[in-house]
This record gives C-alpha cells, sequence and structure tokens, in this order.
C-alpha cells in the first residue's frame, strides 16, 4: 500500500486465499485492506496515538439510516458522556477531497450532530468545528486532543 500522510504506524496484516487482510483494533478483526481501509486503520491509529482518545471512544463502520437510505459512516469517536465528537470521512488515496466529499459528511452530522468533522484521503487531511444551529463548519488547523 502506498506511503499516506499519517505518522509510521505498525499494523497486523496477512494473506488469505490471495486477499490482504489488516487487523481492526476497534472492530477487533482482519478486514479486507482495500486502499480506502488503508486510510481508516491510519485515521484510527492518529486518533489513538496523536490525539489520545481511548479505544473504547472509537466506533468504526456504523451504519445509520438518511432519508430512508441504509449508509455507513467511517469512524465516531465519543466523549466520555456518550456524546459524539467527532465523525471522520474517510476516501481511497486515489480520491480527490471535493465539496462531494463535504456534502458527504455534512449530510450525516446533520442525523450525528458530531462537535467536529475529519475527511482525509491519507494524502490531505480537513478538520473542522461544526456550529450546528447555523448549520455550517468552521475549518480548523487540526483536531482537537482528547485531553483538550
Amino acid at each position: 500500500m502506498q506511503p499516506l500522510n499519517f505518522p509510521n504506524y505498525t499494523f497486523r496484516v496477512k494473506n488469505n486465499e490471495n486477499r490482504t487482510l489488516i487487523f481492526d483494533d476497534i472492530r477487533k478483526k482482519f478486514v479486507v485492506l482495500t486502499p480506502e481501509e488503508w486510510v481508516r486503520q491510519h485515521a484510527v491509529q492518529f486518533l489513538i496515538e496523536d490525539k489520545g482518545y481511548p479505544l473504547s471512544h472509537i466506533n468504526v463502520e456504523k451504519q445509520i439510516t438518511l432519508n430512508g437510505l441504509k449508509k455507513r459512516y467511517d469512524i465516531v469517536v465519543f466523549k466520555p458522556d456518550g456524546e459524539l465528537d467527532i465523525l471522520v470521512e474517510c476516501k481511497a488515496p486515489s480520491v480527490t477531497i471535493s465539496q462531494s466529499t463535504f456534502d458527504q459528511i455534512a449530510q450525516y452530522n446533520f442525523k450525528l450532530n458530531a462537535n467536529y468533522l475529519m475527511v482525509t484521503n491519507g494524502l490531505s487531511h480537513f478538520y473542522c468545528k461544526t456550529d450546528l444551529v447555523a448549520e455550517k463548519y468552521e475549518f480548523m488547523q487540526e483536531i482537537p486532543d482528547f485531553s483538550r
């Protein structure tokens, strides 16, 4: 897999039936290593190792219903009180982050009401603070640490 714009992390990878699998610490199982999964696993490790979020506060690839359609978010991070804090959208490195990517995460956030958004393709990362009342987001230099 191609190098990403994240620190170097150690991953458990194995081959099974001509497929490469990577261990997901959140789901506690090996999953197929696609380019998007490569980015997702780096984003999870970034939140844990660099931002200090506990493993137990992170959820990966859960289904939600938006306008009657079943969708899956990539990563969410909860506060200690259970409130949803950060919503993360991951794309493969070959996918350019565009307005439609921000529209997608904003649509998810109308349902989830996260305080912060992170959008990444592994090469470019964007961080936003949401203003749910004004229905807008403000770009930031980085996502807050857990200890804030």
